[in-house]
C-alpha cells in the first residue's frame, strides 16, 4: 500500500536517539501539505519537532495541521508561495512566533513547466526558476536568523532530472540542477554557522496517495514500471521522507554538501528496447 499514513504509525521511521534531538524543535517544510512535502512533515513531526508548512493549497494545510493535532503533534500553516518574498515573511514571522529554535529547514516546494523551448512563454521559465530555484535560495535567507548556535539542518530537494532529462523539460531540469549546485555553495557558506546543507534527488516516487483527501487515490503500476527500478518497484514519499530524516538527524553529523540519490537505483539501470 502507497496511501498517506499517519503521524503515529511514522513513529518507527525515526531513530531513537534523534527523537531527543528534534523535541522543542521547529522544523520548516515548503510545498509541505501534499506529496513528498507531506511525507516529510509527517515524518518530522513523528521525531517531535513543531512543523511549520508553507503552501500553496489551504485545504491541504488545514488538512494536515488538523492531523497532527489528532496525533497530539504541534503544527502550524501558512498558505502561501515560496515565490513571493512577502509569504515568505509570514512564514519566517510564524517561526520566530514559536519562541523555538529552527532546527530543520525542508526547500521541497516545486513546480514542472509546460510547453516547448519554441512555444514555452518566458513567463513559464520564470515561474519554475522562481519557485524551484529562487525559493529555497530566499527562504534559506529569510530563516537563517532563527537556527540556533550549535546549528541544524537544510535539505533541499532537487531530482534525479538534474543529472538526465526527457524532451521538454528545460525549465524543471534546469531549476533542479541549480538546486544540487546551491546545496553545495550554502554548505560552505552556512558552514560556520554549524549548518549542514544537502540535498535529496528523488527518482520517480508515486504522490497520488499524499495527496488531501479531496484527491487522493492509490497508485496502479504495470510491471514494466515496477522493473525499470533495480529494487523492483516504483518509489513512494515514505522513501525519501526516511532519507530526509537521516540527513536531518544527528547521525549525519558529518556529511554536508552532497546530494542523495533516491530513485530504486532507476537512473543506473541499462535498459535495452528489444
Amino acid at each position: 500500500m502507497y496511501m498517506v499514513i499517519g503521524i503515529k504509525e511514522a513513529e518507527e521511521w525515526v531513530a531513537p536517539a534523534d527523537a531527543a534531538y528534534f523535541k522543542d524543535t521547529v522544523a520548516v517544510v515548503t510545498g509541505g501539505a501534499q506529496g513528498i512535502g507531506r511525507a516529510a512533515a509527517t515524518a518530522l513531526a513523528a521525531a517531535g519537532a513543531s512543523v511549520v508548512l508553507l503552501d500553496p493549497d489551504a485545504e491541504a494545510v488545514e488538512e494536515f495541521v488538523a492531523a497532527a493535532a489528532g496525533a497530539g503533534r504541534t503544527a502550524y500553516g501558512v498558505v502561501g508561495s515560496v515565490a513571493e518574498p512577502t509569504d515568505i515573511d509570514r512564514l519566517a514571522e510564524v517561526v520566530r512566533s514559536t519562541q523555538l529554535p529552527l532546527r530543520t529547514l525542508v526547500n521541497n516546494a516545486g513546480v514542472g513547466a509546460s510547453g516547448t523551448l519554441t512555444t514555452r512563454p518566458l513567463a513559464e521559465w520564470d515561474r519554475v526558476l522562481h519557485i524551484n530555484l529562487r525559493g529555497p535560495y530566499l527562504t534559506t535567507a529569510k530563516l537563517l536568523p532563527y537556527f540556533p548556535p550549535d546549528g541544524g539542518a537544510i535539505i533541499n530537494i532537487a531530482s534525479t532530472r538534474a543529472f538526465m532529462s526527457e524532451p521538454n523539460t528545460e525549465p524543471y531540469s534546469a531549476s533542479k540542477g541549480g538546486v544540487v549546485a546551491l546545496t553545495h555553495s550554502l554548505a560552505a557558506s552556512l558552514a560556520p554557522r554549524r549548518i549542514r546543507v544537502n540535498c535529496i534527488s528523488p527518482g520517480w516516487i508515486a504522490t497520488s496517495g499524499w495527496q488531501k483527501a479531496s484527491r487522493r487515490r492509490e497508485p496502479v503500476f504495470s510491471e514494466a514500471d515496477k522493473d525499470q527500478h533495480l529494487v523492483g518497484r516504483v518509489g513512494h514519499p515514505a522513501d525519501i521522507a526516511r532519507a530526509l530524516l537521516y540527513l536531518a538527524g544527528s547521525g549525519a553529523g558529518f556529511v554536508t554538501g552532497t546530494n542523495l540519490t533516491v530513485d530504486g537505483g532507476m537512473t543506473v539501470k541499462m535498459i535495452y528496447v528489444p
